[in-house]
């Protein structure tokens, strides 16, 4: 039985929210571990590439593949360029302020349609370009009143700006390279593509195992659980399914999500501006969201 188009929309929209969700606890399990920020960041994509393996192969026999170099490369240059992201966003986010890499994390929804059109020449619709350009001025406004500019900053800034545009090259690469079938043969060399070449890098940094204590284990595994597992996985599945713009005007609701958690879990309160910001993106993530869109792939 095939399911109607509406129906296959909506539920990838609640995956989508559900991926948004699970990735806006990433900053409390990171900040309730002392290990290595690099270390951590290899060690959540190899854990979930490891616990993801056994989909990986039911999805290699299903298939009628062999397991060969060339299975695996669609999945190489997104891999190292995932763990660029993380490894950029964790020294850009350590060298300015926490306002200043906040709002440069927003602008993926900026940079997500010339990424798109470089790829595969697909436009956004009329009603993605209006919600963006009101998602835009929630992102002014919270520019307005975070964003310091200050030469001491500058570079941190600049760091996190790389970031930001690593990480929507890895969205806008999944797009045009992983299947809208058999997802976790294209995830899981992925995962630990990335989490080797972190990995690597973090070695002058911090040693691989010494240090490394029970508590910082259990946080790891909730990163490869949660934000890894479901936020990633599902983040990429809907760029297979759904318009690429509302994919990254959805990324937009984790600042919101974690604004929500860090209320009720540290008594943060928000600001009226940061209010007034979230009404814009709200807006801009309902508009396209709620019009009438373009047919899916597999429909």
């Amino acid at each position: 039985m095939i399911a109607k188009p509406e129906a296959s929309r909506s539920l990838e929209l609640w995956l989508l929210l559900l991926a948004n969700f699970a990735g806006a606890s990433s900053a409390l399990l990171i900040k309730a571990s002392t290990i290595h920020p690099i270390l951590q960041a290899s060690y959540r994509q190899l854990f979930a590439g490891i616990i993801l393996l056994p989909f990986f192969f039911r999805e290699l026999k299903r298939s009628g593949l062999r397991f060969t170099p060339r299975l695996v490369l669609p999945s190489l240059l997104p891999g190292i360029v995932l763990g660029l992201h993380f490894i950029a966003w964790i020294f850009g986010a350590r060298m300015t302020l926490a306002g200043n890499a906040t709002v440069i994390s927003t602008m993926v929804p900026v940079a997500m349609p010339f990424l798109v059109f470089f790829m595969t020449k697909e436009l956004p619709r009329r009603a993605e370009v209006i919600g963006t350009l009101l998602a835009l001025g929630g992102i002014v406004i919270l520019a307005i009143f975070d964003f310091r500019l200050e030469p001491g900053h500058f570079g941190g800034d600049l760091v996190c700006f790389v970031a930001m545009l690593f990480y929507a090259v890895y969205l806008a690469l999944a797009r045009r390279n992983a299947p809208a079938e058999g997802i976790f043969l294209y995830l899981v060399p992925l995962y630990l593509i990335g989490g080797a070449f972190d990995l690597l890098v973090s070695l002058p940094f911090a040693h691989p195992i010494r240090g490394i204590t029970l508590t910082d284990l259990v946080m790891t595994l909730g990163l490869a659980l949660g934000p890894t597992i479901v936020g990633h996985s599902l983040m990429n599945r809907a760029m297979t399914k759904l318009p690429p713009q509302i994919v990254s005007l959805f990324n937009l609701t984790q600042f919101l999500v974690a604004a929500v958690l860090a209320f009720f879990l540290f008594g943060e309160m928000p600001t009226a501006e940061f209010g007034v910001a979230s009404l814009f993106i709200v807006a801009g993530v309902a508009i396209p969201v709620l019009s009438r869109g373009r047919p899916l792939p597999a429909d």
